[in-house]
């Protein structure tokens, strides 16, 4: 500990004697992240209430699927669907045109498959640029169909015992499509045909608070990253070697590089969280201040341990700067930061829960956005024990190594 103290003394004086160049640490990120984060505010702050339009092609053209067609036009699955009636090749052309999302066809010999009770079905044709869309589409198609196939061994048992009953074909026929539309009023309550629940996307429905926060998160990681490159040198060979001679190992040097830059960085976030606190009226207190200010000192040391390791592993400090730039990188991208994580692809937010990056931004977003009391520090303490004993084991791992 005594050689870490006298590094650490020793960027502190390295900061003093270069203390101009501050204001352009201070700034750097914010430009940076003013300039992309703009771009990306422009680009999802869009007219999200416009609905999925869909088509609805009738091959069959009986009775029922004429009223099947009328009914779901005039009453919509759901408010973020609007399903018109059409040809086939008006589907398609719109489809290439990308003005449809999607259309069902009611195929030929829908009503007679309903009432023999063979399955029926919707095929579902999607457009391939918005698959999303089309997706969403799918799932709301099949929830129609499964009541449809629930509907027809009422419809069925219905017809048995009409026939029982010697009742002439066409009051039987009368009577069945009765019942038919009966359960298909059932089935287009959307409250029964899926259960829809709201997801708060705050990137939309906030997204000023929203975007400044994810402005100040990604001015701590990125004064981390400049900060911590800052101190960094190339030592030549022979400084190496005298260093080694009087008991300095790479982990104390790389100890004492971390400490500066998370004491300074935590000053600057502490700063800046007051001022966009200030600026913005965030609902916050004070225990609620030191909850985010405590999160961000353990993202902090995760990340820095993070970039400290691949210091230790990689020797040429070009290809390592590149290397702490992606890493970098990936963290704020999949943080949610610069794109929220809703956006994402659902085998990625299967698995984003793991990331530091994202741990730390959903609490510090519930505290500031959603006024959350109780934070679970433990996942984002658990990874920055685990990313510290790596650390630890990898640098004392290399020293061993280079003996």
């Amino acid at each position: 500990m005594r050689n870490v103290r006298l590094f650490v003394k020793n960027n502190v004086l390295q900061f003093r004697r270069k203390w101009l160049s501050l204001p352009l640490l201070l700034l750097f990120p914010i430009l940076l992240t003013g300039l992309v984060l703009f771009i990306i505010l422009q680009f999802f702050i869009n007219d999200e209430h416009a609905p999925v339009q869909v088509g609805i092609v009738d091959q069959d053209q009986s009775e029922e699927t004429q009223l099947v067609s009328q009914l779901i036009e005039e009453t919509p699955l759901s408010s973020f669907l609007e399903l018109r009636g059409m040809e086939e090749q008006q589907a398609i052309e719109r489809i290439e045109d990308d003005s449809l999302s999607a259309y069902l066809v009611i195929p030929k010999g829908f009503t007679e498959d309903l009432y023999q009770g063979r399955s029926v079905e919707f095929p579902i044709v999607g457009n391939p640029t918005q698959p999303a869309q089309s997706q969403l589409v799918r799932e709301l198609i099949e929830s129609v169909t499964r009541h449809i196939r629930a509907s027809q061994a009422n419809i069925l048992t219905i017809n048995y015992y009409a026939k029982q009953l010697d009742m002439d074909s066409q009051t039987r026929s009368d009577l069945l499509f009765e019942q038919f539309k009966e359960y298909f009023f059932y089935t287009i309550g959307k409250d029964r045909i899926v259960n829809e629940s709201e997801i708060s996307n705050a990137a939309t429905s906030n997204p000023l608070n929203y975007y400044s926060l994810s402005f100040w998160f990604t001015f701590v990681t990125l004064w981390l990253f400049v900060i911590y490159n800052f101190l960094s040198k190339e030592d030549t060979v022979r400084l190496k070697q005298r260093m080694k001679l009087y008991g300095v190992t790479e982990l104390q040097q790389t100890l004492a590089k971390m400490s500066v830059t998370l004491m300074l960085a935590t000053l600057f976030s502490a700063i800046s969280l007051f001022l966009f606190h200030s600026l913005f009226d965030w609902d916050m207190t004070i225990k609620d201040y030191g909850r985010v200010l405590l999160l961000s000192l353990l993202y902090s040391t995760q990340f820095l341990f993070a970039l400290g390791m691949v210091e230790i592993i990689i020797f040429s400090q070009k290809l390592r700067l590149l290397i702490q730039s992606i890493v970098s990188g990936v963290y704020l991208l999949i943080s949610g930061a610069l794109i929220p994580t809703i956006y994402f692809p659902g085998v990625i937010q299967k698995f984003i829960d793991y990331v530091p990056s994202v741990e730390a931004l959903h609490w510090v977003q519930e505290i500031v956005l959603n006024n959350r009391v109780f934070v679970d520090y433990i996942p984002l303490l658990l990874l920055t024990i685990a990313t510290t004993l790596i650390f630890i084991g990898t640098a004392i791992g290399k020293e061993r190594i280079q003996e």
